[in-house]
């Protein structure tokens, strides 16, 4: 839906298979991180996602503690805090350094996050978007792809032609077996048990007050909602028949006693650390969990997914368009798997601290013991920030825990707030934006644009050093193409980029 709606932004037509009838029921993913945010704002969908978030007042607090029921002894051992909506918009604004996102963070579940999505594209004029339609089968050739599509309802076939197909058919891919793509990593690093359910029950479900996750050895405790709605991510029984487990009993155990609540969905399910040997082939291409599973500590699945749409949609784009030779494309894999490898490897890292904790849980008597040794151990998986905002399309790795601003080619661009108080992100083109610092004479660059181009003068110096030169080229997915303090070859410039490389 993200990838739809990219290219609908740019006025490119596509149409949207999904095989079922309507968006998820699982609350796959409850946290969507500031760099999805920004991309989100930029295909102006920011507002209407958080007016169905969590409340901006509430907190992203992590909290470890023995259990849930204080009357029976549990307690609190450490909490990680972390700052609401409301308070990061406040920080961002008074830390106008470069080192902030444009937006916060949300916290959302994608069961309510892919309603606004679906409503965002569905009688979108340039997306013909089809739920309860199967993709089955393709075949490809220089002009185009021929896919087959199944009506789940009816069964009637039918044979789509289209330019460019992009599987975003999650960790079952059809289109990347139908491709021969194989996956490198771990499958089923664990077996787990979901249980999704509604309860009224605060007293005990935010016996230490509002937390995002309450943690044990056991398990996590997710407040979807902050009000009713919980998921509890935790383990199997040992020796259980998937099909036959009761999630009661579960419940129960984790939070300490019984007590009222709604199933809405149990399921046991396995974690992966995986990633595609190739992002495409051809016409054809691979994005999301088609491309890329991990352990949802650090919650980068669905969020590197949007990265992936963002990139793979301008590119399509600029390409349909004739903005870009199909060169261009060639270098969605070559920027965005080294991501998705880079964040497979953070994902594993956050998964080994778990474990290092479940195994004080084990070995600790002394709770206050236990509560320093969590603190020492740390909360990564919510505190990478350089994984978050500082991914980078020329090879450099970063800091995983410290986001650098910098105006390298490839990196994201930095944000800030201009004198007048206006957010230079919001003053980004929706296709290419040339920022000019100073004196420096664009022309060059203005003249030879084969693609949209929007200029913007920044005539701030508070800002302007950030920058790092007066000549500063931003693609449509906020990442820096070409910088420099003249350009005498604009022509140049625009065909590197366009053929999928940095300036």
């Amino acid at each position: 839906m993200t990838l739809a709606r990219t290219l609908a932004s740019f006025g490119v037509h596509c149409l949207l298979a999904e095989r079922n009838p309507t968006t998820t029921r699982h609350p796959k993913m409850d946290i969507t991180n500031g760099r999805s945010m920004e991309l989100f704002r930029r295909l102006g969908l920011a507002d209407k996602l958080r007016a169905v978030a969590v409340p901006e007042e509430n907190c992203f607090d992590i909290s470890w503690i023995t259990s849930l029921a204080r009357d029976k002894g549990g307690r609190e051992l450490h909490r990680f805090r972390y700052p609401s909506v409301a308070e990061k918009r406040a920080e961002i604004r008074n830390r106008n350094d470069g080192t902030q996102p444009r937006e916060p963070a949300m916290r959302v579940s994608q069961v309510i996050i892919e309603p606004v999505l679906q409503n965002a594209v569905v009688n979108h004029p340039f997306v013909e978007a089809r739920w309860g339609v199967a993709f089955e089968d393709f075949v490809q050739d220089g002009e185009g792809v021929t896919a087959t599509l199944r009506d789940s309802k009816t069964g009637i076939v039918e044979q789509v032609r289209c330019d460019y197909l992009a599987g975003c058919d999650g960790g079952s891919s059809v289109v990347r077996e139908r491709l021969g793509i194989a996956l490198d990593g771990r499958a089923a690093v664990a077996h787990r048990y979901m249980i999704h359910f509604q309860s009224d029950a605060r007293e005990l479900l935010q016996a230490f007050g509002v937390a995002w996750h309450y943690q044990t050895d056991k398990g996590t405790l997710i407040a979807q909602d902050d009000k009713d709605t919980w998921t509890l991510q935790t383990r199997p029984p040992p020796g259980g028949e998937s099909d036959g487990i009761d999630p009661n009993p579960i419940l129960d155990a984790w939070a300490g006693r019984t007590f009222p609540r709604k199933i809405l969905v149990a399921n046991p399910w396995f974690t992966h650390l995986l990633l595609a040997d190739r992002y495409g082939q051809g016409r054809v291409f691979l994005a999301g969990d088609a491309a890329h599973q991990y352990i949802p500590t650090g919650g980068y699945g669905m969020n590197t997914g949007i990265g992936d749409a963002i990139d793979l949609g301008w590119k399509l784009a600029a390409t349909v368009r004739g903005v870009a030779s199909p060169a261009l494309l060639a270098s969605y894999e070559r920027e965005r798997r080294p991501v998705g490898l880079r964040n497979r490897a953070a994902s594993g890292r956050h998964t080994d601290v778990r474990i290092k904790i479940a195994e004080l849980y084990q070995k600790e008597r002394d709770p206050d013991a236990l509560a320093r040794g969590i603190a020492a151990l740390g909360n990564a998986e919510n505190e990478s920030w350089g994984i978050e905002f500082g991914y980078r399309y020329d090879g450099v790795e970063g800091d995983p825990l410290v986001y650098e601003p910098t105006t390298a080619p490839g990196a994201r661009l930095p944000s800030t707030f201009l004198h007048d108080g206006s957010a230079l992100y919001d003053r980004l083109g929706p296709w290419f934006t040339l920022l000019r610092f100073g004196d420096a004479d664009p022309s060059s660059l203005i003249d030879a644009a084969p693609a949209p181009l929007e200029t913007v003068i920044v005539d701030d110096p508070a800002v302007a050093p950030i920058y790092e030169a007066k000549l500063v080229l931003v693609r449509p997915d906020t990442h820096v193409a070409w910088r420099g303090n003249a350009c005498p070859d604009g022509a140049a410039v625009w065909r590197r980029i366009l053929n999928g490389e940095l300036g």
